[in-house]
């Protein structure tokens, strides 16, 4: 982990307290040499390979398509579509690279100063020149490091909900475009750009091979968030919980809802969704939810206890699943750890060890109730073996 007071060569000159503090969900913040004598992990024709699997989710952006300006398509796609491309201006974007590749999954370690539960994903995008997706804004922070290539980034100040937007087509882009005084640069391998929601910015490849590896980190909406936390609470209400007006003055007017009544009603609202407990529980339950839930996937014959303990003492390693969460919370209540979007009451050292993203070994059996749940995890997708050759 990284020393709470020590520069990070990630944040140029910044403490993660200063970033913390400064920019982040503030301003944007351009850092040069981010990652010193970067080289991707991965290739275009492998991103493109991965673009052409079932389940990926992966886009293709022509500006100037057969079917129109600024063309979506959705893969998986074929040898054939990248064939008929031009020589510039499209972009292939690939999502949640993290949970195919391990060294782009190896980069989270990076940004070990921010809670791996409010990471989305790493998406992936190639163009080569002209390649863009168009000026836009995204509601989530991102980090926009330049993996190969050289890309020019404009940004244009922070936007409101309502900015106009290119109507008919499958993209935010926004109608009109100013680009704020200092803020346009090209980035090199391992420059990287920092962007908090709702930032306009406009990012164009200037070579051949041009990758930006974005890690972006998941934010819930207000309407997501109350319609969810009641729906959880919800389920766990009596029905005899109902507004009450007992000692309420007599009607003066038959039809009238008064300002009396209207506010028994909020108080009962307020009172039945302020519940601490409840939304912590219902919190790590929603931001551990896996992107893809068809990517944690129960194992088809459950393994038993002591087949989990042979293997662990044979020297096997278990690791979380690419594209589980993992998340814990101590309160007065105990210890819960949250795993794609199930709560686990366990020991608290337990919670911690299984939600470090380190190989679990043997010595975990040590921990009180530590197989039995493992067990479970294990049976329903969360953790798996797969091999000492995985695990770099």
């Amino acid at each position: 982990m990284s020393q709470p007071n020590k520069p990070l060569t990630l944040l140029g000159d910044l403490t993660p307290e200063e970033f913390l503090a400064h920019y982040w969900q503030q301003k944007p913040l351009l850092i040069r040499g981010a990652i010193p004598e970067y080289i991707s992990p991965i290739d275009p024709d492998e991103l493109a390979g991965l673009a052409c699997e079932p389940g990926v989710e992966a886009r293709l952006v022509e500006e100037k398509g057969a079917d129109g300006p600024w063309q979506v398509s959705h893969g998986p796609f074929d040898d054939a579509t990248f064939e008929r491309l031009p020589e510039g201006n499209w972009s292939l974007l690939v999502q949640a690279v993290d949970h195919y590749v391990p060294s782009i999954a190896a980069l989270m370690d990076e940004f070990d100063f921010l809670p791996r539960w409010r990471l989305d994903d790493i998406m992936i995008s190639y163009a080569p020149p002209g390649g863009s997706v168009g000026p836009h804004i995204d509601q989530y922070d991102v980090f926009l490091l330049q993996a190969s290539g050289q890309r020019r980034w404009q940004l244009g100040g922070k936007q409101s909900d309502d900015s106009p937007i290119l109507q008919g087509i499958d993209l935010r882009i926004l109608e009109t475009f100013e680009v704020e005084a200092d803020s346009d640069w090209t980035l090199a391998p391992g420059d990287m750009l920092y962007l908090p929601p709702g930032w306009a910015h406009h990012g164009v490849s200037q070579t051949d091979d041009c990758m930006t590896i974005s890690v972006g980190f998941r934010a819930p909406s207000a309407d997501e968030s109350i319609t969810s936390y009641a729906d959880y609470l919800g389920e766990q209400l009596p029905a005899s919980q109902r507004y009450s007006d007992a000692g309420m003055a007599p009607a003066s007017q038959m039809g009238e809802l008064d300002n009396a009544a209207v506010e028994r009603m909020r108080q009962f609202i307020l009172e039945t969704l302020d519940k601490p407990e409840q939304m912590a529980q219902w919190f790590g339950r929603v931001m551990t939810q896996p992107k893809y839930i068809d990517q944690v996937v129960p194992l088809e014959h459950p393994m038993g206890e002591q087949d989990l303990v042979a293997q662990l003492h044979a020297g096997e390693p278990l690791f979380q699943m690419p594209g589980s969460r993992f998340a814990w919370r101590s309160d007065t209540s105990g210890t819960t750890l949250f795993v794609d979007g199930d709560g686990h009451h366990c020991s608290e050292e337990l919670a911690k060890r299984l939600s470090d993203t380190t190989p679990i070994r043997a010595d975990v059996l040590e921990l009180s109730g530590a197989a039995e749940l493992i067990t479970q995890l294990i049976n329903t997708g969360s953790l798996g073996f797969m091999g000492e050759e995985d695990e770099e």
